[in-house]
């Protein structure tokens, strides 16, 4: 399909086959196939539901976003809107659709609304009574020699709880059981990022398991491992003392090959 100017559509024919093909090459590489549900959303998105065959990946719950489907649903919509070709945005969801996202219309509607400058709200607004001089405030009473402390205020508490909460934690720190399977798998991995030369890292994990983790390499050379991030985003990142370039044959394709289209 060509548009009014002789632009490609993205919602042409082919377009349907394409995000199965690639989803489906993509989900294979990662070693979770799943079974695709695709349908039209409301504001004119592709929808596309994934139902993992073997279980989700690691972090990936039915019907939550996850950062794992937020990556893969990025690099399928890169791979798929080339330059000269109207978007079509593809949408992902895990075990289900995922929710519609908010009309353009009504965005640009309330964004271009009319807003009221500083001199219409003061000319709307009621004259203020007048004032009367405030009386002069008695000195603070200074505290006793030896008196203890005001209590804490519960707003003050909750502050403080907050900010602690804010910082991370170091995971080398935290007590845990720990995991045969999990220390064998990650010393593997260790050592396959310091003789490939590859970066690696793990995300969406509690804080007890990256703690395992880092316990898991110790005394594995070549590699340094460490917890990097915050919140949500703190992950745990292999990087080999002696980096070494990816081959291209192992490479996804660019957005300008012509594969993606065969």
């Amino acid at each position: 399909m060509s548009g009014p100017q002789g632009t490609q559509v993205a919602g042409g024919a082919d377009f349907r086959p394409r995000v199965e093909r690639l989803l489906t090459d993509i989900l294979g590489l990662m070693g979770f196939p799943a079974r695709l549900d695709l349908q039209d959303a409301a504001d004119g998105s592709l929808s596309v539901a994934l139902h993992f065959e073997s279980g989700p990946p690691q972090g990936v719950e039915a019907g939550k976003r996850s950062q794992v489907l937020d990556s893969l649903q990025f690099l399928l919509n890169k791979m798929l809107h080339r330059p000269g070709v109207e978007r079509r945005w593809v949408m992902l969801g895990a075990g289900g659709h995922p929710e519609p996202r908010p009309r353009r219309e009504a965005a640009q509607a309330q964004a271009s609304a009319p807003v009221a400058t500083v001199a219409q709200v003061a000319a709307a607004a009621p004259a203020p009574p007048a004032r009367t001089a405030p009386a002069p405030a008695a000195p603070p009473a200074r505290a006793a020699r030896g008196a203890q402390p005001a209590a804490q205020t519960p707003k003050a508490a909750a502050a403080q709880q907050v900010a602690a909460k804010g910082a991370e934690t170091d995971e080398r720190s935290v007590q845990c059981e720990e995991d045969a399977v999990l220390r064998e798998a990650v010393r593997k991995l260790a050592e396959k990022s310091a003789s490939l030369g590859r970066f690696y890292a793990f995300a969406a994990m509690k804080t007890e398991d990256r703690a395992r983790v880092l316990r898991a390499v110790e005394g594995v050379g070549g590699v340094k491992v460490a917890a990097e991030g915050e919140g949500r985003n703190r992950r745990v990142v292999f990087t080999p003392a002696k980096p070494a370039p990816m081959p291209k044959r192992s490479m996804l394709p660019d957005d300008d090959e012509d594969d993606i289209d065969a």
